[in-house]
């Protein structure tokens, strides 16, 4: 317990919960960070090898994404220790399990993450009636399904090309991870006229210097194959995505995979942070150093949660796009003109403006 304690500052936690159920094996935690604009928007992420670390960093990037897109939500992630690749009945049990944990705590609203979808979703609600990004058939705007986040980041990086950035027409793009976030992001991109040169999965990577096949890759993945063995590119190991030929590169996939380890072995021009806490701070201001622009995760993947907000208030899919779009693209301009004028990171920048926010909506709270 001591280290929750450890990671409490003036914006947070609010509360970190240990959930455990003997009966069905559930183990996982809860980080609320902070509830000051209104109840928290979060995901659930399950991996076998998630931490309270992990957990509490996410709470707080989703406090700093939900302010910085003015948002009425705070921010909070719940993990849960499984693997997402378990037998679908285990799965349900197991996701029933954790909703029921939480149907006291009304200040969260549990959204999907990696390794939890719009079905997992669908039955937390079922059990305590609240949670977003839900199947259209019980009134969700299925955000994996229309590519809110891979939206949003064709958006940022479309807004970012005056400040550093670069024109999306020709562009060659490496994305490392290509599920609900990269295939999406890949196809918005695609649609702009970039040419996705490399992309990623667990299993492996692809490369094609002259540009894949982006709808066919996107539906050999949706079918269960491995991207490294879809036919029309070079298959290379995993890890290969990282040293890309390329000008705009895309972490889409776990936290801290670009570090002071390999950040050297990165060609980019720009990074456009599809994950959230992708780079470790040391690996942003090397790249900062080496004139690389790296556009901060919760301001330019703000695309899902955006969405979310809108299904939570009974809005629809169109206005959700528009959302995103006005949204990303006044923060990206915010958060580039700071980094310009104070000559400091774009990261920087970025808490600075929502930590503002964030302080703003705490000045409105009771204090007894």
């Amino acid at each position: 317990m001591d280290d929750a304690f450890e990671l409490a500052d003036d914006l947070g936690p609010e509360k970190v919960l240990y959930l455990h159920d003997p009966a069905t094996g559930l183990r996982g935690i809860l980080v609320v960070d902070n509830v000051a604009a209104g109840p928290a928007i979060g995901g659930t992420r399950m991996a076998p090898d998630v931490s309270l670390e992990e957990c509490a960093r996410l709470a707080r990037a989703m406090t700093l994404k939900n302010a910085a897109a003015g948002l009425p939500h705070g921010g909070a992630k719940a993990v849960i220790f499984a693997d997402p690749k378990m037998p679908a009945a285990d799965k349900e049990r197991l996701v029933r399990a954790y909703a029921h944990a939480l149907k006291d705590v009304q200040d969260y609203i549990p959204g999907p993450d990696m390794g939890t979808d719009e079905t997992a979703m669908a039955w937390v609600h079922d059990m305590i009636g609240r949670s977003v990004g839900l199947p259209r058939e019980i009134g969700g705007i299925p955000l994996d399904e229309i590519g809110a986040t891979g939206f949003g980041l064709a958006v940022a990086l479309e807004t970012s090309a005056p400040f550093g950035g670069l024109p999306l027409s020709g562009a060659r793009v490496a994305l490392q991870g290509f599920g609900a976030v990269g295939m999406h992001a890949a196809r918005f991109l695609a649609e702009r006229g970039a040419l996705i040169v490399a992309a990623s999965d667990s299993s492996g990577c692809l490369h094609h210097a002259e540009g894949l096949d982006v709808p066919a890759l996107i539906d050999w993945k949706r079918r269960g194959q491995p991207v490294a063995d879809f036919p029309g590119g070079e298959a290379r190991p995993r890890d290969s995505i990282i040293d890309a030929e390329c000008d705009i590169w895309i972490p889409a996939a776990r936290p801290d995979v670009i570090h002071e380890g390999n950040v050297e072995r990165l060609r980019a021009r720009v990074v456009a942070e599809g994950a959230n806490i992708p780079l470790t701070e040391g690996a942003e201001r090397r790249l900062a150093e080496r004139g690389v622009l790296v556009l901060p995760d919760f301001i330019v993947n703000a695309g899902g949660v955006i969405c979310a907000a809108v299904e939570y208030h009974g809005g629809r899919q169109g206005e959700a796009l528009d959302s995103i779009a006005e949204k990303i693209r006044a923060n990206v301009s915010e958060v580039l003109r700071r980094a310009e004028r104070g000559r400091v990171l774009p990261r920087h920048a970025a808490v600075e403006m929502a930590r503002e926010r964030v302080l703003a909506a705490m000045r409105y709270r009771r204090t007894c």
